[in-house]
C-alpha cells in the first residue's frame, strides 16, 4: 500500500463553514479585547451590550413591525444580525465548535450554497418563532438556532441513510434529544432563558428544508415509505 505523504493530516473544512464561522470568532474576539480594556478605551466595556441592544432580535420590536406593518431594514436586519452576538466567550465557543462539527459533516455531502441557506432559513425562522410564541423581553442573541437547523440537516442525511438500510429510522434523532436533555439540565442550573424556542424552530427548518434542497432526497423517502 503507498501512503500520499502530501496529503493533509485532517479532512479540510468545507470553505462554507470557514465563512460562517470566522465572523462568529472574529466578533466574539473583538467583545473580548474591548472588556479586557485592550481595544476601545474604556467604553469598550459596554460593547457587548451595546450589540445586544442595536443586533439582538427582540420580540417587542417584531411584534410592533407586524402590528403596525412597518419594516425598517435596520430592524429587520436583526432577523440574522442576532446571531452574531453572544453573551459571552462560552456561549460563542460552543456554537463555533458545533458548527465546525456539524457544518463538515453536512458540507461533505451539499454544496456549500445548501449549507448556507439552511443556515440562514433556521436563522430567520428561529427568530421570527421566538418573535410569535413568546412575549419575552429579554433578547435572542447567539448562533444555537442556525447550529440546530445544521443539526437538522445531519438529522435528516443520517435518516435518509438508515431507512435506506432498512434500519431504525428513529436512531437518527438521537443527537437532538441529547442536546434537548443538556440543554434542560443546563436550565436547571442557570437561567438559559427561552431561546430554545428559536432552537427548536431551527432545527425543525432544517430537517424540513432538507426534503426540498437535498438532490434526490425526496424521491428516496418516498420510495422507502412505499416499501412500508
Amino acid at each position: 500500500m503507498t501512503r500520499d505523504y502530501a496529503a493533509p493530516p485532517f479532512n479540510p473544512m468545507p470553505p462554507v463553514v470557514w465563512l460562517l464561522v470566522l465572523p462568529l470568532a472574529v466578533i466574539e474576539l473583538v467583545l473580548q479585547a474591548g472588556a479586557a480594556g485592550l481595544l476601545g478605551g474604556p467604553d469598550a466595556v459596554g460593547w457587548r451590550l451595546s450589540a445586544m441592544r442595536s443586533f439582538g432580535f427582540f420580540d417587542t420590536i417584531f411584534n410592533w413591525m407586524l402590528a403596525n406593518l412597518r419594516f425598517p431594514p435596520e430592524h429587520l436586519l436583526r432577523l440574522v444580525s442576532y446571531s452574531f452576538i453572544h453573551t459571552g466567550f462560552v456561549h460563542a465557543l460552543f456554537t463555533i465548535v458545533l458548527t465546525l462539527a456539524l457544518g463538515k459533516m453536512v458540507g461533505e455531502v451539499w454544496p456549500g450554497r445548501v449549507v448556507a441557506l439552511v443556515w440562514l432559513a433556521a436563522t430567520v425562522v428561529g427568530a421570527v418563532a421566538y418573535g410569535l410564541l413568546l412575549n419575552d423581553p429579554a433578547p435572542l442573541v447567539g448562533a444555537y438556532p442556525p447550529v440546530f437547523g445544521l443539526l437538522g440537516a445531519f438529522t435528516f442525511l443520517l435518516w435518509v441513510n438508515l431507512a435506506a438500510r432498512g434500519a431504525n429510522k428513529f436512531r437518527a434523532f438521537t443527537l437532538i434529544g441529547m442536546l434537548l436533555l443538556f440543554r434542560l439540565v443546563l436550565g436547571l442550573f442557570f437561567d438559559a432563558g427561552n431561546g430554545w424556542v428559536a432552537e427548536l424552530a431551527g432545527f425543525a427548518t432544517g430537517f424540513g428544508l432538507s426534503f426540498v434542497v437535498s438532490p434526490g432526497a425526496w424521491p428516496r423517502v418516498l420510495e422507502q415509505i412505499r416499501r412500508r
